[in-house]
């Protein structure tokens, strides 16, 4: 098995290449990829930690031994939001970065499985399955857009609200990745109920959240720590479904068929070539009903933008 983090030198980079080092399966070579040369010196401090994960750095004229027989490519490169800053401000230069970092992959690694974490992720993936298919190398069932950290944080503030423990909840996320487009389904968590007020008040902790972080870090950063942890979840059951392991469930930002948008996060299951089940969203309450159609048109304009900045750079 062979994992690769592309900006594996930035917040979320080095968060997740540690957790990775910790919990990825013995004998898996863990590839980190960045434009800075630092990237040496922390694949180096990496590998002293006692685990039997290889780990080794890459700079950018490297690329090729970075990506070569990749099963799983991360990618967390790109610039990070500032106060004041929506997650679509970040699209000119995150674009240009990602298109770039797709098409090495469809070059030297095109089956592997391609998590992106880099925002705005509404239009990242998009763009990506644009670069993917240009190359004739694209496979909807192996990109996805990394949403897990929206249901991590659902998780957690229902746990606190409710007095229970984080890890006996799992919320579904749908829709995608910014504060409109994101919507925890709090109707579909067994044995929890709730009233309209907590409803309006979890919902927009959740969708509000990263918002929050960036102005708690006063400037100096997003959500890399759980973002890193979120990803690390992500990528272990990527590796699960790989092996074969039966009922492997996410949700994630993905090319849809349920009849929303043509990209959708939603819940999928992973089995040996991505994914392997689409799940549609069910019954959905009045509450949640209204916020799914509310989000509809910017979630195709985020789509539409991707999209389009390919047709343009090619």
């Amino acid at each position: 098995m062979k994992v690769v983090i592309l900006g594996a030198a930035g917040g979320v980079g080095q968060v997740l290449a540690l957790l990775l080092k910790n919990q990825l399966p013995a004998g898996t070579d863990l590839s980190l990829y960045d434009i800075s040369s630092v990237i040496i010196g922390i694949a180096k401090d990496l590998d002293h930690i006692p685990t039997d994960v290889n780990v080794i750095g890459y700079t950018s004229i490297n690329y090729v031994s970075a990506l070569q027989n990749a099963n799983i490519v991360l990618i967390a490169a790109g610039i990070t939001r500032q106060p004041n800053m929506n997650r679509s401000d970040l699209f000119n230069t995150n674009a240009i970065i990602i298109f770039n970092l797709i098409k090495k992959i469809a070059y030297n690694c095109p089956k592997a499985l391609i998590g992106i974490i880099t925002n705005p992720i509404n239009a990242m993936v998009p763009l990506a399955a644009k670069v993917l298919k240009k190359n004739g190398v694209y496979n909807r069932d192996r990109l996805f857009g990394i949403t897990t950290l929206d249901v991590i944080r659902s998780n957690i503030f229902v746990a606190k609200l409710k007095g229970k423990k984080a890890q006996d909840i799992e919320v579904v996320v749908i829709g995608g990745h910014s504060k409109m487009t994101i919507l925890p389904l709090l109707s579909h968590i067994p044995d929890i109920s709730f009233n309209l007020k907590e409803i309006e008040y979890l919902t927009s902790c959740i969708q509000n959240a990263g918002t929050t972080i960036v102005e708690a870090k006063l400037g100096c950063g997003s959500a890399t720590l759980s973002m890193g942890y979120a990803a690390t979840r992500f990528c272990l059951s990527l590796i699960q479904g790989l092996y074969g392991k039966e009922n492997v469930i996410e949700c994630a930002y993905i090319e849809s068929d349920i009849g929303y948008t043509s990209f959708f996060a939603h819940q999928i299951s992973l089995g040996i070539n991505g994914i392997k089940d689409r799940f549609p969203i069910g019954i959905i309450s009045k509450f949640e009903k209204k916020l799914l159609e509310n989000m509809l048109d910017e979630l195709n304009k985020d789509i539409k933008l991707g999209e389009y900045f390919v047709e343009n750079m090619i």
